[in-house]
């Protein structure tokens, strides 16, 4: 997954446009503005919760066409401050869309890198929207003789195939017990990132939103699948030309964060409480009949629990030093 995924050359991420009806998924930005909107409401009133820093890194993984940070900007200009303390980061692998996110931030003056460590020390506010499902899992199925994992081959054919390892390797120990026929899935590079994000937090202070698809501990079962062209895919057909992902394991991130979390909540949830159906009358009011239907839609697909307000999840992870964020419950984990 992480080749055909990040291959420097080859890989899917590395010379593909993904996003939009050209590419092979949807986010939620391309599908309204006012999921980018509220996302900057969230961010600007959690630098007012840091007690408004004179200098803040506002760090997106993952910008795709750069849509989410645009608009939760234009949202936050009037924001006293705000803009001037931004220091915008975007960190990214995917060459072919930073044309994209240039023209989209090019007034923000934008920093580029390929890794999060890359990003300058300092106070930390941090978005990742379908950004760890992109990340590379380790695949398990319990036997007889324990957590076996499962391995990319080739077949008699030349093909590659899939196929269980004849005996545990290193990750397995890291699984906990579980009958036979019990799948599994481990994202180490998720885990390190999310780390990497709390010891900033807790070292130098600061927030993270995390947006994705999954459960709240999405671990043990295997949900690895393949995208290509708003269609499922077989996940070894054609590498590099087609989109991986897999269930976001919330649990494991916040664990691995090792500061307060608070969440996941749903998308449906979190988007409700910080205002969307009041930001969707409020655009409707200066709407054609047909664009009002068009807000009605898009908001429905963002929040309604049998589109992406269920499947979608978000989790916080902050310092500690500063009041709850808006959009969670009080009670941290």
């Amino acid at each position: 997954m992480g080749e055909a995924l990040g291959h420097p050359r080859l890989g899917y991420y590395r010379r593909a446009v993904p996003v939009g009806a050209a590419g092979d998924f949807t986010t939620a930005p391309e599908i309204s503005q006012m999921f980018g909107e509220l996302i900057g409401a969230w961010l600007a009133e959690r630098w007012l919760a840091m007690g408004s820093p004179a200098q803040v890194r506002l760090v997106e993984l993952g910008p795709g066409r750069g849509t989410l940070m645009a608009d939760a900007l234009r949202a936050t200009a009037s924001v006293p401050g705000f803009h001037a303390a931004i220091d915008l980061h975007l960190v990214d692998t995917n060459a072919p869309m930073r044309e994209a996110q240039r023209n989209a931030l090019s007034k923000h003056e934008p920093t580029w890198h390929e890794r999060f460590d890359e990003v300058p020390a300092g106070p930390l506010l941090l978005v990742a929207n379908e950004f760890f499902d992109a990340l590379p899992v380790r695949q398990f199925h319990r036997t007889d003789k324990g957590w076996r994992e499962r391995m990319v081959g080739l077949g008699d054919d030349g093909g590659l195939r899939l196929a269980l390892a004849p005996g545990a390797t290193p990750f397995a120990s890291l699984l906990p017990e579980a009958t036979v026929g019990a799948e599994a899935e481990l994202c180490e590079a998720g885990r390190a990132i999310a780390a990497a994000i709390g010891a900033r937090a807790r070292e130098q202070g600061g927030w993270a939103l995390i947006v994705d698809y999954g459960a709240e501990s999405a671990g043990h079962a295997a949900s690895l699948q393949a995208v290509r062209g708003h269609r499922g895919a077989d996940i070894l057909d054609r590498p590099g030309e087609t989109d991986l992902s897999a269930h976001v394991d919330f649990a494991a991130l916040a664990v691995a964060a090792g500061v307060p979390s608070f969440g996941p909540v749903s998308q449906g949830e979190f988007l409700r409480r910080l205002g969307i159906l009041q930001r969707a009358e409020t655009l409707k009011r200066r709407a054609a009949p047909e664009q009002a239907r068009g807000i009605d839609a898009a908001s429905a697909r963002l929040i309604a629990p049998d589109q992406m307000g269920t499947l979608f999840r978000v989790l916080a992870l902050g310092d500690g030093k500063s009041s709850p964020p808006a959009g969670f419950s009080d009670t941290r984990t």
